[in-house]
């Protein structure tokens, strides 16, 4: 079979253009040579291999082109109708298209009248890409083939037929001697499964091979795994930076680590941690909550009304991962929480569950934390951006406590909702007898008409091991007021709301009911706008017992 079997003729609509084949069953051409793709159908043919006829096409790999012929992206793979026998295109390192003296670079296009095709031979443009995108081209001779009409899409190859561009601008108007391709390295940006085919200087082929099977097995079990993080997690704190916007997906991901990343070893740490997050066992409650909690410690500092000590951290893998730790004036809290919170993200696992958890003094457990906003450049709520959570200090430093709680969790992840306990202004019941209730009726989940530090009943609830409290902070002050409470009705509609959710996946229910009343046609009136939520699982902080370190100023 002829060495150019390979190179294919591609016609939709109106438009006729080249392209090449990169598997058995895939081509790659030019988006804009089945722009039509939409109405009309996609044909490919190939003229110096043994298919009698044309095959259709679909597309099924977009680059992103948006249609000017300076947009970028101009990149589509095709999935033929059925595998062909023919051998792929074998590609080239990039930078194989420079050199000195310059590489002759062969390109096979279909131009009109020649529908066996033509040869156009051009010579790369040492230097930058034009705009990180595109290699120029310039044709060896005046009086050559020039890339014309149907060179879109082609293979650009050295003289041993190895590819290392595609032609993706053609020559037009006085100007026959300039096109323009895409290196393979921008190839893989747009289409990362050809980053296993191409060579790549900086690593070990066994390496890439590695890291694509891993990628093609998280696809296709469907691994739940954000791309940014583990891109984050790979480079490290002093690798670059993540690209603007993201990553589309785990491919895109791996591409970038693959082309865009010096050296080896970020590329064998993400496929080291992707293989760990597929292989290894997930510890879940029946619920499928895995929560690894970013802490947010605030407590006196001892030295004066006004400074306080605020400590946060994130849990990976059941450590504590030490971000900031600081003694601040009270007024300066809100924007150095908001600042730790955001680098704490870059300590979780690339597939973790966030859960924002603010451990306050008994009595600041009524602060509106929901209702700080994310940054300085983000107004969104905390409390509606992640799923956020108070736990009263002594709570959260008490062992006995702590053995209790764990106990309760155990039997709570298996139960589908949990009952609603309600303490009321007006039931007339003394803090012990409320205390023997809790206890007696194995009370999980508690809801007050009152704020906190109304009176000793809330305390009752924070001493014994209820692993929920929910109530409005601007609840009842008053324990002994006449005619309606605001806290019953706001008890009535919790307890509906919350009936059937499983206790572990309260953080997010409660997260969505903050959503609602902010996106509310009068947020203000939302029974759950100033929802509080305690929520206390000892196993989500396996070090809490012990007291943090207080900083020096």
């Amino acid at each position: 079979m002829s060495s150019a079997a390979w190179h294919a003729r591609i016609a939709c609509g109106n438009e006729v253009g080249a392209g090449f084949l990169v598997s058995p069953g895939r081509v790659v051409t030019c988006a804009h040579v089945v722009r039509w793709s939409d109405t009309s159908a996609v044909t490919v043919t190939f003229p110096n291999g043994d298919e009698a006829g044309p095959l259709s096409a679909t597309v099924v790999v977009h680059g992103g082109w948006a249609g000017g012929a300076a947009d970028p992206g101009d990149l589509a793979v095709l999935e033929l109708e059925r595998e062909v026998p023919v051998r792929p295109a074998e590609f080239a390192p990039p930078g194989a298209e420079l050199g000195e003296p310059a590489p002759t670079l062969v390109a096979y296009g279909f131009p009109k009248g020649y529908d066996e095709g033509m040869l156009a031979r051009y010579h790369a443009v040492p230097g930058a890409l034009v705009s990180d995108e595109w290699r120029q081209l310039e044709a060896v001779t005046a009086h050559g083939q020039p890339l014309a009409a149907g060179f879109s899409g082609a293979a650009v190859t050295l003289a041993d037929g190895r590819v290392v561009g595609m032609v993706s601008s053609v020559a037009g108007g006085r100007d026959l001697r300039v096109g323009r391709m895409l290196p393979t390295q921008v190839l893989a940006r747009y289409c990362p499964e050809l980053g296993e085919r191409i060579p790549t200087p900086d690593h070990r082929p066994d390496a890439v091979r590695r890291l694509y099977t891993l990628v093609r097995r998280a696809v296709d079990t469907g691994l739940e795994c954000d791309p940014d993080r583990l891109y984050v997690d790979a480079v490290g704190p002093f690798g670059p930076p993540l690209p603007q916007g993201g990553f589309t997906s785990l491919g895109a991901a791996a591409g970038y680590v693959q082309w865009e990343v010096p050296g080896a070893e970020a590329l064998t740490r993400f496929a080291d941690r992707l293989r760990d997050l597929m292989d290894a066992p997930r510890v879940r409650s029946a619920t499928g909550s895995s929560w690894s909690p970013i802490l947010v410690e605030i407590d006196h500092s001892g030295a004066g009304p006004d400074q306080v000590t605020v400590a946060v951290s994130a849990y990976r893998d059941g450590r504590r991962r030490r971000v900031g730790s600081r003694r601040l004036p009270r007024a300066a809290v809100r924007g150095y929480v908001q600042r730790c919170i955001d680098e704490a993200f870059t300590q979780l696992a690339p597939d973790a569950d966030e859960l924002i958890t603010f451990v306050l003094p008994r009595e600041w457990l009524n602060e509106p934390v929901a209702h700080w906003e994310c940054g300085a450049d983000d107004p969104t709520p905390l409390g509606c951006a992640y799923p956020l959570v108070v736990v009263d200090r002594s709570r959260h430093r008490s062992g006995g406590l702590r053995h209790q709680l764990a106990k309760k969790w155990q039997k709570l992840d298996a139960r589908p909702g949990a009952p609603l306990h309600r303490v009321e202004c007006d039931a007339g019941e003394r803090p012990p007898s409320l205390r023997k209730r809790l206890r007696e009726d194995r009370a999980d989940l508690a809801g007050f008409t009152f704020r906190p530090a109304t009176g000793p009943h809330f305390e009752v609830g924070l001493t014994t091991p209820v692993p929920i409290l929910l109530w409005s902070r601007t609840g009842c002050t008053d324990l002994g007021h006449e005619g309606p409470c605001s806290g019953a009705a706001f008890l009535d509609r919790l307890a509906a709301s919350v009936a059937r959710v499983p206790p572990g996946e309260l953080p997010r229910h409660i997260m969505e009911l903050r959503e609602t009343a902010a996106a509310d046609d009068d947020p203000d009136g939302h029974w759950a706008k100033d929802v509080q939520l305690l929520w206390d699982d000892p196993r989500c902080f396996p070090e809490s017992a012990a007291r943090p370190h207080s900083p020096v100023p």
